[in-house]
């Protein structure tokens, strides 16, 4: 288990064992690079046991004051502080880190196991049970070292994938594999389980404070965060594209450096998604040690080694970008703050817009009015074929929705209709009754709030956030042994922000407000007030040109596990279809490419 997971920890490596149970441990030395902070570590009394992977970065104020109360440490290691925090507080100690964690803690006296994850899901935490057998690790490839793991696939988790583009907490592609979702705990005998939630993020209270007093206790706490994240024994930079959060991180840290901060940008040959002028142009306003890197001929050669960092299906194809921007920075540092969290926590993302509009629109009819004549209104425009028609065809189906229903359907990655027309087989029987609408109406519902764009940032921050963007960060940063800390998902940071009202986000067509007001006096208006691109790729290029030749192996086999899922004759047409430049399915042919690749990588 420990092997397969070296990449997470190459510089030691150590096991416990006994006739209950096994530990083992793979360390990325960041804190104390002595051997006296290698793991498991046992505290002092040896009733307890801990093996743990991230950073609890205000553990020096935590261990000044276990100090006071009369604990005495001999190493540097956070590692340390937090067994003993647990020793003194048992499982309330998780309300006072701040950090990225995922730990477990063995009690020799009571044969009992306590795991916890951090608040938002930095880090990964994978549990498996079954037949009175107890398993957790990082990643799932640590699990399948086990000669009893059970590797039977979730049908209702592929039809999440094609849907999300990822498996969405607590589900995994494997029935009897789970991820503890953020900010929860489990305790366990090997038999017996209990899971908890310890933490949750609230948006009723919004703050009645003038905008200028937000801004600037914005501006205060993101700083404190970045400084608490520059902590480290070894070299430390930043990730930089050029937009407003890595731009925001980059010139605090260089607030808090003696030295110039080492950062790192990735380009592409396609100018639509090349940011690397703007990265260049913000390293220069701080006097970086920038460094760049352009994804051209890599991708094909790469992408098959590179998926199999991910054990299930996962189809962002921004982690090419983000594992070659991850091996650039690892020649140069071992530990690189990143932008992440911006786009969640002050409503980034173009889609915020895009919904705030059609949420308009649906709020001027009556819902009853709505169900009965936009649906056959779609249905003519979707008799004709232009873009125009099916953009009219797309809004009107999503204007007869609740708003819930419509958030998911306007940003679902695989069209219902398309996977209706290609499913078939065991999958179509045992998916047809399920709707993977169901997580994301969940969620929505259950934000304490009747703000509309407040309910839409949480669900994106129980979802979209720790099952796409953290884990593509995470598995690519990862594989090069590199550890990557988000200053803008400090929890102090988040709740700070669910508590700005959403006009104060999304004002207007301006995204991210207040947190482009609260950096007005670091940045330039050129860097914060241009237009977005996001960490995207040029996916329906690569299809077409430097992935073509391996996509149309994927499509032209009736072998694998595309084919059991999909009618491939129908596939073939659409890829077909792409070939002579119509773009509608994109997406979803990439989808169907990175399952195939996880497919081969794990069950071929």
């Amino acid at each position: 288990m420990g092997q397969a997971i070296v990449h997470r920890g190459p510089d030691a490596g150590g096991t416990y064992q006994n006739d209950e149970i096994g530990l083992v441990h793979r360390r990325l030395s960041i804190l104390d690079l002595s051997e006296a902070g290698n793991q498991p570590m046992a505290s002092p009394s040896g009733r307890y046991l801990i093996v743990y992977n991230g950073e609890i970065y205000n553990y020096r104020s935590i261990r000044a004051e276990l100090e006071a109360e009369g604990y005495r440490f001999t190493t540097g290691t956070d590692t340390e502080v937090l067994l003993a925090l647990y020793e003194h507080k048992g499982q309330r100690c998780l309300d006072d880190l701040n950090g990225m964690f995922a730990f477990a803690i063995w009690d020799t006296r009571s044969k009992e196991l306590f795991l916890a994850r951090d608040r938002l899901g930095k880090k990964p935490l994978y549990y498996y049970q079954a037949d009175g057998q107890f398993a957790f690790a990082s990643e799932i490839k640590a699990l399948s070292a086990l000669p009893f793991l059970k590797k039977d696939i979730r049908p209702d988790a592929i039809k999440d994938f094609f849907a999300y583009q990822y498996i969405p907490d607590p589900k995994t592609i494997y029935r009897s594999v789970h991820k503890l979702s953020p900010g929860h705990w489990l305790k366990t005998d090997g038999i017996r389980t209990e899971i908890g939630q310890y933490w949750d993020l609230s948006f009723a209270d919004p703050s009645t404070a003038s905008p200028d007093e937000l801004e600037a206790g914005l501006y205060d706490l993101i700083d404190d965060a970045v400084r608490l994240r520059m902590i480290s024994d070894v070299p430390l930079g930043a990730f930089l594209s050029g937009g407003v959060d890595s731009s925001a991180v980059v010139g605090l840290m260089a607030g808090h450096s003696s030295q110039p901060v080492t950062t790192c940008a990735i380009g592409f040959d396609s100018k639509r998604f090349d940011e690397v002028a703007w990265a260049k142009k913000v390293a220069g306003l701080f006097d970086t040690n920038h460094h760049e890197f352009t994804v051209r001929e890599n991708v094909p050669g790469s992408l098959t080694d590179i998926a199999r960092y991910f054990d299930e299906p996962f189809a962002d194809p921004s982690f090419v970008p983000t594992f070659f921007v991850s091996q650039l920075a690892r020649q140069k540092v071992t530990v690189a703050l990143a932008g992440d969290g911006g786009d969640e926590n002050f409503a980034g993302y173009s889609k915020y817009h895009t919904d705030s509009i059609e949420n308009r629109l649906r709020n001027l009819f009556p819902a009853a009015l709505r169900r009965r004549f936009f649906p056959p209104l779609a249905q003519l425009a979707g008799g004709i074929n232009s873009p125009l028609s099916r953009r009219a065809n797309s809004l009107l189906n999503t204007l007869a929705m609740e708003p819930d229903q419509g958030f998911f359907t306007s940003n679902c990655f695989f069209r219902p209709s398309l996977w209706n027309d290609l499913v078939h087989g065991e999958l179509k029987r045992e998916t047809d009754d399920y709707d993977p609408a169901d997580i994301t109406r969940q969620h929505y519902r259950n934000a304490d709030t009747d703000d509309h764009l407040a309910k839409i940032l949480y669900t994106d921050i129980k979802t979209y956030l720790p099952g796409d963007i953290l884990v593509k960060v995470d598995r690519m940063s990862m594989a090069n042994s590199l550890e990557t800390r988000a200053p803008l998902l400090d929890y102090r940071v988040v709740e700070y922000a669910a508590n700005i009202p959403s006009a104060m986000k999304l004002n207007g067509r301006e995204k991210k407000y207040i947190l482009k007001k609260a950096f007005e006096k670091m940045l330039p208006e050129e860097v914060l007030y241009r237009k977005k691109m996001g960490f995207s790729v040029p996916l329906a290029q690569w299809l077409r040109h430097e992935l073509f030749e391996l996509a149309d192996g994927v499509f032209a086999t009736d072998e694998g596990g595309l084919a059991q899922c999909f009618d491939m004759n129908k596939v073939r047409r659409l890829w077909k279809n792409h070939q002579h430049g119509r773009d509608e399915n994109t997406q979803e042919l990439w989808s169907m490419v990175a399952f195939e690749l996880w497919w081969r990588a794990y069950h071929s």
